[in-house]
């Protein structure tokens, strides 16, 4: 999986609310431009931006599954649901 060329946000220097609030409108424009996969950049630190994503992931019913990068623990992939996924 060739991450670089997915569409990706980072959230480096973001707080949590708006770190989600940035998710949220960056899923809407992917979904809109029909994206399957996607990345989330929030870094590793103290794990309060990955906890917030994570959280926010799974509530929204038009992510399909999201997992830690294995290479870089600080980026999350996000499959998103399609009628035909």
């Amino acid at each position: 999986m060739i991450l670089s060329s997915y569409p990706k946000i980072d959230l480096h220097g973001m707080d949590r609310e708006y770190a989600i609030f940035k998710v949220k409108e960056f899923i809407d424009d992917c979904y809109k431009l029909k994206y399957e996969n996607i990345v989330i950049i929030h870094g590793i630190g103290k794990g309060i931006l990955s906890k917030a994503v994570f959280n926010y992931l799974k509530n929204d019913k038009r992510v399909l599954e999201y997992k830690i990068d294995f290479m870089n623990p600080g980026c999350t992939l996000v499959r998103l649901k399609f009628d035909n996924s």
